[in-house]
């Protein structure tokens, strides 16, 4: 092997390194490869509903929110008890998943909220409040994390780094949040994140945003129907145009 190739094999594996971390950097600073012990992902819609996902270890829901479960790394998880702990008549479960990391087991709680008001009067979201109103013209966000239920969850093998957060994907432009700068996600998403021992300790959690009224989704469809209506205003002028030219033709 030549000199020359070798020094261009050594550039390409440098760039595929550099590459690679580059990469690695930018999901971090997205949120992905980011592994919480307790996310509540909330999808809030105009009309104050939403749609809410709970990932989090067994130990976490047992630690935080005093969840009758079994933080046992080898027990099995028990789905129709899971459901039954999140269920209530402000939040209807669609689905519960379970998978392992870090030794611990973890789950996923789907749920559809009429009122996200309404959440943090049943039990699961006792620790919560969740305020939604209007205000000078804009919706304003409020959510609030109290005090943990502090129950003991044996031997969970947490190592001091692990994270909680608040996730929020907004339905509207925002014209305010307190979640940092940068903190901007693509897809009008917002993260406020805390250390799991800070939780524990009962540092208080507190996120807001005020966001316009109307959707985006909404702004979208109205300016694709005025765009499809100025094209086919046009579209008819210029048939318009074409006939009355033929006439004018056949006239002569």
């Amino acid at each position: 092997m030549t000199s020359g190739l070798r020094a261009r094999r050594g550039l390409c594996a440098a760039a595929f390194a550099c590459a690679v971390a580059l990469a690695a950097s930018a999901c971090d600073r997205a949120g992905f490869g980011k592994h919480y012990e307790y996310d509540e992902d909330i999808t809030l819609a105009v009309d104050g509903s939403a749609r809410v996902r709970v990932s989090a270890s067994i130990p976490a829901l047992v630690n935080l929110r005093g969840m009758d479960l079994d933080a046992r790394p080898t027990a099995a998880v028990d789905k129709a008890k899971v459901r039954a702990l999140f269920a209530s008549p402000a939040a209807r479960v669609t689905r519960v998943s379970r998978w392992r990391r870090y030794g611990r087991q973890f789950v996923q709680v789907r749920m559809d909220v009429d009122d996200i008001t309404k959440l943090g009067g049943t039990p699961a979201f006792s620790w919560a409040a969740y305020q939604f109103a209007r205000k000078d013209g804009l919706i304003v966000y409020r959510q609030a994390l109290g005090a943990p239920a502090g129950k003991d969850a044996g031997a969970a093998g947490w190592k001091g780094d692990e994270l909680v957060s608040i996730r929020v994907h907004l339905p509207s432009r925002i014209r305010f949040h307190n979640a940092g700068a940068g903190n901007l996600r693509r897809g009008n998403i917002l993260v406020w994140e805390q250390r799991l021992a800070e939780r524990q300790a009962g540092k208080p959690l507190e996120a807001e945003a005020r966001i316009e009224e109307t959707s985006i989704l909404y702004s979208t469809l109205v300016l694709f129907g005025a765009s499809a209506l100025f094209a086919l205003a046009v579209f008819g002028a210029f048939i318009g145009w074409i006939a009355t030219r033929g006439r004018r033709r056949r006239g002569r």
